[in-house]
């Protein structure tokens, strides 16, 4: 049984859920040491007190804030929670919005909600409410030292909690330079990219993705491990770019495209363990 990493409640009107928290993601990625250069010997960090240039056990470090240039004051976890016990313990819904309506870039990471004790009918209540609707319902919730904005959405038989980005977190587009409009497109380019996407259409699957560099980059460790060349290899010269500023013509790239039918699928290499579908992608294609 996985473990939460968090207790609480789901708070709307009058309703309260007790849930617990759990993390949907698994990381699958290689994971490197530093070395020295000279004998592999893995290299370490440590917190060192910049006072006495003494290495600083983790049960001696603290967490403080600097009002003033070099002066802090100390807060404990406890002071954390007593700053707004409510905030700390409650999943609290704000609204309820159209799921459709909320860009992706406002999406930062999900999480699992589990029923704690006797929350399960009022949990499957939620859930089925929010699937009926096509609502998500837009909370603020706290998790370790920060105020979160989280999306409540339903997926399968779990409510997910998918963390958000504020409005203010965001930069303006607008500073980017972007081509506006149609940018002198006609129509005949338009409706010749329409066939080519209508070519590429196919149904959400998730388990015909997978991350192709990490695999094979696992190939090419085991590869050089079951060869006992363990050093650096050979600087190799990069495979040569094509020069800038060369002119596209984009209509014969879009028709060579649409006559081929769209870009070749490789057959689906399905994982041992099926990874979770994503909440979002799998409501959209409903």
């Amino acid at each position: 049984m996985a473990r939460s990493i968090w207790k609480g409640s789901i708070s709307f009107g009058l309703v309260n859920i007790p849930v617990g928290l759990y993390t949907a993601e698994k990381s699958k990625e290689l994971h490197f040491n530093l070395l020295d250069r000279r004998n592999l010997a893995p290299i370490h960090y440590q917190r060192v007190n910049s006072k006495t240039g003494k290495e600083v056990p983790w049960e001696d470090t603290v967490r403080g804030f600097e009002f003033e240039p070099k002066r802090y004051v100390v807060l404990s976890d406890d002071d954390l929670k007593r700053a707004n016990p409510e905030s700390t313990q409650t999943i609290e819904i704000i609204d309820f919005v159209d799921l459709a309506d909320i860009g992706p870039v406002y999406f930062e990471k999900p999480y699992y909600l589990a029923p704690e004790r006797k929350g399960a009918k009022s949990y499957a209540l939620l859930r089925e409410t929010l699937r009926r609707s096509g609502k998500a319902g837009i909370a603020k919730v706290v998790i370790r030292t920060r105020q979160h904005l989280a999306a409540v959405v339903p997926f399968d038989d779990a409510i997910v909690l998918d963390l958000m980005r504020f409005q203010d977190e965001l930069r303006d587009p607008s500073d980017l330079d972007l081509p506006a409009g149609k940018q002198g497109l006609t129509e005949k380019e338009l409706k010749m990219a329409e066939r080519l996407v209508e070519a590429m259409i196919d149904s959400w699957d998730p388990e015909r993705y997978r991350d192709d560099y990490r695999v094979d980059l696992k190939a090419l460790i085991d590869a050089r491990v079951e060869a006992g060349e363990l050093t650096a290899g050979a600087a190799k010269k990069p495979p040569r770019r094509p020069s800038r500023g060369k002119v596209v013509d984009l209509m014969s790239l879009l028709k060579q495209s649409v006559e081929e039918g769209g870009r070749r699928r490789p057959p689906a290499r399905r994982p041992a363990a099926a990874a979770p579908r994503h909440h979002r992608a799998a409501r959209r294609s409903a």
